[in-house]
Protein backbone atom coordinates (compact mmCIF):
# COMPACT_ATOMS: atom_id res chain seq x y z
CA UNK A 1 0.00 0.00 0.00
CA UNK A 2 1.48 3.52 -0.97
CA UNK A 3 2.19 6.04 2.05
CA UNK A 4 0.52 8.96 2.10
CA UNK A 5 2.66 12.18 1.06
CA UNK A 6 3.65 14.33 3.55
CA UNK A 7 2.40 18.18 3.34
CA UNK A 8 4.99 20.17 1.78
CA UNK A 9 6.01 23.57 3.57
CA UNK A 10 8.34 26.24 2.66
CA UNK A 11 9.69 28.93 4.54
CA UNK A 12 10.51 32.30 2.34
CA UNK A 13 12.61 35.52 2.99
CA UNK A 14 11.92 39.14 1.90
CA UNK A 15 13.47 42.05 3.74
CA UNK A 16 13.45 41.26 7.60
CA UNK A 17 16.56 40.39 9.93
CA UNK A 18 15.36 36.58 9.99
CA UNK A 19 14.70 36.90 13.40
CA UNK A 20 11.24 34.91 12.90
CA UNK A 21 12.48 32.20 10.53
CA UNK A 22 14.73 31.31 13.57
CA UNK A 23 11.51 31.42 16.09
CA UNK A 24 11.03 28.51 14.01
CA UNK A 25 14.49 26.72 14.88
CA UNK A 26 14.08 27.95 18.04
CA UNK A 27 11.03 25.53 18.84
CA UNK A 28 13.91 22.81 19.56
CA UNK A 29 10.94 19.45 20.68
CA UNK A 30 7.66 21.30 18.95
CA UNK A 31 10.06 21.62 15.67
CA UNK A 32 10.75 17.69 15.41
CA UNK A 33 7.54 16.97 15.78
CA UNK A 34 6.19 19.41 13.00
CA UNK A 35 9.59 18.11 10.60
CA UNK A 36 8.31 14.75 11.53
CA UNK A 37 4.77 16.19 10.02
CA UNK A 38 5.51 17.50 6.85
CA UNK A 39 8.26 17.78 4.28
CA UNK A 40 10.44 20.73 4.79
CA UNK A 41 10.43 22.00 0.89
CA UNK A 42 11.97 25.21 1.00
CA UNK A 43 13.68 26.78 3.84
CA UNK A 44 16.99 28.18 3.44
CA UNK A 45 17.62 29.24 6.80
CA UNK A 46 18.02 25.48 7.47
CA UNK A 47 18.63 23.62 4.71
CA UNK A 48 19.85 23.41 1.02
CA UNK A 49 17.73 21.04 0.09
CA UNK A 50 14.81 22.61 -2.13
CA UNK A 51 11.55 20.72 -3.46
CA UNK A 52 9.26 21.85 -5.85
CA UNK A 53 6.05 23.32 -5.41
CA UNK A 54 3.04 23.25 -4.89
CA UNK A 55 3.36 23.54 -1.19
CA UNK A 56 0.40 23.41 1.12
CA UNK A 57 1.59 25.53 4.17
CA UNK A 58 4.08 28.45 3.06
CA UNK A 59 5.38 30.60 5.35
CA UNK A 60 6.59 34.33 4.59
CA UNK A 61 9.11 36.65 6.70
CA UNK A 62 10.06 40.40 5.77
CA UNK A 63 8.66 42.95 4.01
CA UNK A 64 8.22 43.88 -0.35
CA UNK A 65 10.92 46.85 -0.69
CA UNK A 66 12.13 46.20 -4.42
CA UNK A 67 10.24 45.38 -7.83
CA UNK A 68 11.58 42.03 -8.11
CA UNK A 69 10.31 41.09 -4.56
CA UNK A 70 6.91 42.50 -5.39
CA UNK A 71 6.80 39.94 -8.51
CA UNK A 72 8.21 37.27 -6.82
CA UNK A 73 5.65 36.99 -4.00
CA UNK A 74 3.05 36.72 -6.45
CA UNK A 75 5.05 33.16 -7.79
CA UNK A 76 4.99 32.16 -4.06
CA UNK A 77 1.20 32.94 -3.59
CA UNK A 78 0.24 31.04 -6.73
CA UNK A 79 2.52 28.00 -5.97
CA UNK A 80 1.42 28.01 -2.41
CA UNK A 81 -2.38 26.53 -0.91
CA UNK A 82 -2.37 28.07 2.63
CA UNK A 83 0.19 31.44 2.92
CA UNK A 84 1.24 32.53 6.12
CA UNK A 85 3.25 35.98 6.75
CA UNK A 86 4.91 36.01 10.14
CA UNK A 87 6.51 38.57 11.96
CA UNK A 88 6.10 42.84 11.94
CA UNK A 89 8.10 43.27 8.65
CA UNK A 90 5.39 40.74 6.78
CA UNK A 91 2.54 41.88 8.65
CA UNK A 92 3.25 45.72 9.00
CA UNK A 93 6.18 46.18 6.42
CA UNK A 94 8.18 46.22 9.86
CA UNK A 95 11.59 49.13 11.37
CA UNK A 96 12.20 49.61 7.79
CA UNK A 97 8.75 51.21 6.79
CA UNK A 98 10.25 54.33 8.67
CA UNK A 99 11.33 55.33 5.38
CA UNK A 100 7.87 55.50 3.75
CA UNK A 101 7.43 58.74 6.08
CA UNK A 102 10.18 60.34 4.08
CA UNK A 103 11.17 60.62 0.52
CA UNK A 104 13.66 57.23 -0.06
CA UNK A 105 16.00 59.11 -2.49
CA UNK A 106 17.56 61.17 0.48
CA UNK A 107 17.89 57.82 2.37
CA UNK A 108 19.77 56.03 -0.33
CA UNK A 109 21.64 59.59 -1.23
CA UNK A 110 23.12 59.19 2.12
CA UNK A 111 23.91 55.71 2.54
CA UNK A 112 25.27 54.46 -0.69
CA UNK A 113 28.24 55.77 -2.97
CA UNK A 114 26.30 55.05 -6.44
CA UNK A 115 22.34 55.55 -5.42
CA UNK A 116 22.18 54.73 -8.79
CA UNK A 117 22.88 51.25 -8.47
CA UNK A 118 19.79 50.90 -6.16
CA UNK A 119 16.37 48.83 -7.53
CA UNK A 120 14.31 49.88 -4.55
CA UNK A 121 9.79 50.93 -3.90
CA UNK A 122 9.36 53.85 -2.60
CA UNK A 123 7.85 52.10 0.15
CA UNK A 124 8.20 49.30 2.73
CA UNK A 125 4.51 47.41 2.49
CA UNK A 126 3.19 44.25 4.14
CA UNK A 127 2.98 41.36 1.71
CA UNK A 128 -0.82 41.71 2.23
CA UNK A 129 -0.73 44.50 0.29
CA UNK A 130 0.18 42.60 -2.67
CA UNK A 131 -1.18 39.53 -2.55
CA UNK A 132 -4.11 37.54 -0.90
CA UNK A 133 -2.64 36.48 2.53
CA UNK A 134 -4.39 33.61 4.73
CA UNK A 135 -3.45 34.50 7.99
CA UNK A 136 -0.94 36.76 10.09
CA UNK A 137 1.17 36.19 12.58
CA UNK A 138 2.31 39.30 14.43
CA UNK A 139 5.23 39.65 16.49
CA UNK A 140 9.34 41.31 16.37
CA UNK A 141 10.19 38.32 16.46
CA UNK A 142 7.02 36.18 16.45
CA UNK A 143 5.98 33.66 19.17
CA UNK A 144 7.19 30.21 18.87
CA UNK A 145 4.16 28.73 20.29
CA UNK A 146 1.82 30.97 18.26
CA UNK A 147 3.89 29.80 14.92
CA UNK A 148 3.52 25.60 16.17
CA UNK A 149 -0.40 26.76 16.81
CA UNK A 150 -0.84 27.83 13.24
CA UNK A 151 1.11 25.42 11.48
CA UNK A 152 -0.82 22.53 12.92
CA UNK A 153 -4.15 24.07 12.55
CA UNK A 154 -3.58 24.52 8.23
CA UNK A 155 -1.85 21.28 8.69
CA UNK A 156 -5.18 19.67 10.29
CA UNK A 157 -7.65 21.67 8.55
CA UNK A 158 -8.92 24.34 11.38
CA UNK A 159 -8.64 27.82 12.65
CA UNK A 160 -5.65 28.74 14.08
CA UNK A 161 -6.93 30.06 17.73
CA UNK A 162 -4.31 32.69 18.87
CA UNK A 163 -5.15 35.75 21.62
CA UNK A 164 -6.77 39.05 20.37
CA UNK A 165 -5.98 40.57 23.74
CA UNK A 166 -3.93 43.29 24.34
CA UNK A 167 -0.56 42.87 25.95
CA UNK A 168 -2.39 44.51 29.66
CA UNK A 169 -3.94 41.01 30.08
CA UNK A 170 -0.60 38.95 30.26
CA UNK A 171 0.40 41.47 32.67
CA UNK A 172 -2.61 40.54 34.67
CA UNK A 173 -1.99 37.12 34.24
CA UNK A 174 1.39 37.32 35.65
CA UNK A 175 0.43 39.54 38.45
CA UNK A 176 2.48 42.44 37.22
CA UNK A 177 1.75 45.87 38.35
CA UNK A 178 0.88 48.52 35.94
CA UNK A 179 4.00 50.56 35.25
CA UNK A 180 1.82 53.08 33.59
CA UNK A 181 -0.41 53.66 37.01
CA UNK A 182 2.13 52.65 39.68
CA UNK A 183 5.16 54.71 38.24
CA UNK A 184 4.01 57.02 35.60
CA UNK A 185 5.83 55.17 33.14
CA UNK A 186 4.65 55.17 29.23
CA UNK A 187 3.69 51.99 28.23
CA UNK A 188 1.71 50.70 24.72
CA UNK A 189 0.32 47.54 26.58
CA UNK A 190 -2.99 48.29 26.46
CA UNK A 191 -3.14 49.15 22.37
CA UNK A 192 -0.33 45.99 21.70
CA UNK A 193 -1.49 42.62 20.43
CA UNK A 194 -0.63 39.74 23.11
CA UNK A 195 2.23 37.50 22.43
CA UNK A 196 5.08 38.16 24.36
CA UNK A 197 4.21 37.23 27.81
CA UNK A 198 4.39 41.33 29.03
CA UNK A 199 8.43 41.01 28.70
CA UNK A 200 9.08 44.82 29.29
CA UNK A 201 6.13 45.48 31.44
CA UNK A 202 7.32 41.79 33.53
CA UNK A 203 11.07 44.49 34.12
CA UNK A 204 9.26 47.35 34.79
CA UNK A 205 10.02 49.04 31.70
CA UNK A 206 7.17 50.61 29.08
CA UNK A 207 5.99 47.97 26.14
CA UNK A 208 7.62 48.74 22.92
CA UNK A 209 5.09 47.43 20.74
CA UNK A 210 6.74 44.87 19.36
CA UNK A 211 3.33 42.53 18.51
CA UNK A 212 1.72 45.65 16.74
CA UNK A 213 -1.68 46.59 17.50
CA UNK A 214 -4.13 44.52 19.14
CA UNK A 215 -8.29 44.10 17.58
CA UNK A 216 -9.60 47.69 17.60
CA UNK A 217 -6.80 49.52 19.77
CA UNK A 218 -7.85 52.67 21.30
CA UNK A 219 -4.58 54.61 20.20
CA UNK A 220 -6.23 58.02 20.47
CA UNK A 221 -6.96 57.53 24.29
CA UNK A 222 -3.56 56.23 25.33
CA UNK A 223 -1.95 59.19 23.40
CA UNK A 224 -3.82 61.42 26.03
CA UNK A 225 -3.16 59.42 28.57
CA UNK A 226 0.77 59.81 27.63
CA UNK A 227 0.08 63.41 27.39
CA UNK A 228 -0.97 63.54 30.89
CA UNK A 229 1.93 62.11 31.85
CA UNK A 230 4.39 64.47 30.49
CA UNK A 231 5.06 62.96 27.26
CA UNK A 232 5.58 65.39 23.94
CA UNK A 233 4.10 65.16 21.02
CA UNK A 234 7.35 64.31 19.07
CA UNK A 235 8.16 61.44 21.76
CA UNK A 236 4.44 60.27 20.62
CA UNK A 237 5.22 60.23 17.20
CA UNK A 238 8.81 58.23 18.21
CA UNK A 239 6.60 55.85 20.03
CA UNK A 240 3.97 54.91 17.31
CA UNK A 241 7.03 54.33 14.89
CA UNK A 242 8.77 51.65 16.05
CA UNK A 243 8.51 47.73 14.91
CA UNK A 244 4.80 48.08 13.40
CA UNK A 245 5.25 51.93 12.01
CA UNK A 246 2.91 51.20 8.97
CA UNK A 247 0.39 49.03 10.65
CA UNK A 248 -2.84 51.58 10.16
CA UNK A 249 -3.39 52.02 13.68
CA UNK A 250 -0.08 53.05 14.52
CA UNK A 251 0.90 55.35 11.34
CA UNK A 252 -2.94 57.24 12.21
CA UNK A 253 -1.73 57.77 15.53
CA UNK A 254 1.59 58.93 14.63
CA UNK A 255 0.73 61.16 12.12
CA UNK A 256 -1.80 62.84 14.49
CA UNK A 257 0.98 64.00 16.32
CA UNK A 258 2.88 65.03 13.73
CA UNK A 259 3.70 68.71 13.15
Amino acid sequence: MARKAKPKLAVWKFASCDGCQLSLLDCEDELLAVAGEVDIANFAEASRAVIKGPYDVSLVEGSITTPHDAERIHHIRRASKFLVTIGACATAGGIQALRNFANVEKFTSIVYATPAYIQTLSKSTPISEHIRVDFELRGCPINKQQLVEVLGAFLNHRKPVTPEHSVCVECKSRGNVCVMVAHGTPCLGPVTHAGCGALCPSYDRGCYGCFGPMESPNTKSLSEGWVHLGVKEADLVRAFRGFNAYSEPFRRESEAHEK
